[in-house]
């Protein structure tokens, strides 16, 4: 009697596979252990691991981009169409 080879669910990690294991936390940027938690915590659909790995990862970015108040940026703004119309050249139209 011949069976058939059983297939894996493609979307679910099975941490009893290495190979498996060894791919994702290449592929994840974390370690073993991390991953292990992360499967206990949330459960072994690879779209969930990614989700949250990836929402860890920009937990721990460095602070956002300093971005001056709009006051100043309007005030720049108004420097450089006061300067523009000094010089004769006609300020662009906004629109």
């Amino acid at each position: 009697m011949r069976r058939p080879k059983i297939q894996p669910i493609r979307n679910k990690l099975d941490l009893t596979d290495r190979v498996q294991v060894r791919v994702v936390t290449k592929r994840l940027g974390v370690s073993q252990s991390e991953l292990t938690d992360l499967v206990g915590r949330i459960g072994n659909s690879m779209a969930a691991l990614a989700k949250e790995v990836h929402l860890q990862k920009a937990r721990k970015l460095p602070g956002s981009v300093q971005v001056p108040p709009a006051e100043v940026f309007i005030a720049s703004v108004a420097v450089a169409e006061a300067a523009a119309t000094e010089l004769g050249a006609p300020a662009e139209p906004r629109g």
